[in-house]
């Protein structure tokens, strides 16, 4: 089966042998984008957590040829090096990993939530927020989901007054 994706603003065509193939393990084995980890394979942990025109989805479990003409953005295509993501920049500034296998899932997590509610409460933190670390970094996550909202807010292009 070809299919054609949106991948970090990148068409990319290629064929796949099963049509129920996880956009998982296209990204890992077919794109070489390794950014986005294997966990469980059954939606539980949130390591493969990737941006679906802008919500936040698992893709152990999400078949890629769903997948086709949408916006499909990886922890690669969040940010840069020199333009973070407020989510990475927040993540960086609050030194939130540990291992940090599990942190791509979480930034992208973050980054969908944002995307839906700008300025979560820890509720809605708590509610949308589901990704596992084994670590146990959540209060730094927290603290840096706050800050990526600050951070996106500081960024916010100034609304032009009518005395300007």
């Amino acid at each position: 089966m070809e299919l054609k994706l949106n991948v970090n603003s990148t068409v990319q065509t290629f064929t796949i042998s099963d049509e129920n193939s996880p956009l998982l393990w296209v990204l890992r084995d077919i794109l070489d984008l390794k950014g986005t980890k294997f966990g469980c394979g059954k939606a539980a942990c949130g390591a493969c957590t990737v941006l679906i025109d802008g919500e936040a989805l698992r893709s152990c479990v999400y078949p890629a040829r769903l997948a086709v003409d949408k916006e499909i953005t990886t922890i690669e295509g969040l940010g840069t090096e020199t333009e973070p993501h407020p989510v990475q920049q927040a993540w960086s500034e609050e030194i939130v990993p540990q291992c940090g296998y599990c942190q791509p899932g979480f930034m992208m997590a973050t980054a969908g939530l944002l995307n839906q509610n700008p300025e979560p409460s820890d509720a809605d933190i708590d509610r949308a927020i589901t990704n596992i670390c084994r670590c146990g970094t959540y209060y730094r996550m927290r603290k840096a989901i706050h800050r990526a909202v600050a951070i996106q807010a500081e960024n916010k292009p100034q609304q032009a007054t009518e005395n300007s």
